[in-house]
């Protein structure tokens, strides 16, 4: 990317693209087309919606995206389930939601998926407590994403693994790195890595971008206390945000920088207090 914070006229700093529902982006359609932002679509993510009637909403996404020229993606499914599954029977389902997931991504044409890391706080202390503690959640988590890797492969998406209660920001760069395939990247968010380093003693945002480097594809940007997973408007909460932006700033690997917040209205105030910093339009 490599940008130049230092231009007056702003021309050359990154574009902030948001997550949102499709009734939120009609309401802030203009305001999404106006520089082509990247768009995440968070009308997938539960059972319910994969199992209903899909089709239907991801044809009406179509037609409110015509005109739009940024990158689509979608958040997929994670309530209720983690990668690792274990148990065969859970293992099945998850495999199941994962594909339907990337059934909504090529109706719509989307680039990228998110899929929730596996890792827990837990983790961190005790995958080493056993020999083949790393080897076996690497395992499991092959045998639940190896069809959906392929599948996302075959249709030009990405999964990007987003921290949750990530403490090693390290731990899934190997994991995506191990399936030895473009179609499995990282994701960051920016509060939950700010969580976990208020909460859990983690490193700062920063480093969790510095260790990704390029294999950085995705960023969830949410400000926070780092006590919660408080999505707040940029600029309301703790975290660093021109030290966020100077890593983003060293990478060829070219992320969607999406905007999730709790409350969306918060998303004209985060582009203004980031442009406000000089660190983003």
């Amino acid at each position: 990317m490599m940008f130049n914070f230092s231009e007056p006229n702003m021309s050359s700093l990154p574009i902030l693209g948001a997550a949102m529902s499709l009734s939120s982006f009609e309401r802030y359609r203009d305001l999404m087309l106006e520089k082509q932002r990247d768009l995440e679509l968070q009308d997938f993510v539960t059972g319910e919606d994969l199992n209903g009637d899909w089709a239907s909403v991801a044809d009406h996404a179509k037609k409110l995206l015509d005109g739009h020229e940024g990158r689509v993606g979608i958040h997929g499914p994670f309530w209720g389930f983690t990668v690792d599954a274990k148990d065969p029977d859970i293992r099945e389902i998850v495999k199941k939601r994962l594909l339907q997931g990337l059934e909504v991504c090529e109706a719509i044409g989307g680039t990228h998926m998110v899929v929730h890391s596996p890792y827990s706080t837990w983790d961190y202390n005790n995958l080493d407590n056993c020999e083949t503690g790393r080897a076996t959640k690497t395992e499991l988590c092959h045998l639940t994403m190896r069809e959906a890797v392929k599948r996302a492969e075959d249709i030009g998406c990405e999964l990007v693994l987003e921290n949750i209660e990530d403490k090693d920001p390290y731990a899934r760069i190997e994991l995506a790195e191990s399936f030895g395939s473009q179609a499995v990247k990282i994701s960051i968010d920016t509060g939950h890595a700010h969580y976990a380093h208020g909460s859990t003693g983690a490193p700062p945002v920063d480093y969790f971008i510095k260790a990704a480097s390029n294999n950085l594809r995705h960023i969830h940007l949410q400000d926070a206390d780092g006590y919660a997973d408080r999505h707040w408007t940029l600029g309301e909460g703790t975290i660093n945000w021109p030290s966020v932006f100077a890593e983003l700033g060293k990478l060829d690997s070219d992320p969607r920088l999406i905007v999730e917040l709790r409350d969306v209205s918060g998303l004209p105030a985060s582009i203004a207090n980031m442009e406000a910093l000089g660190l983003a339009q």
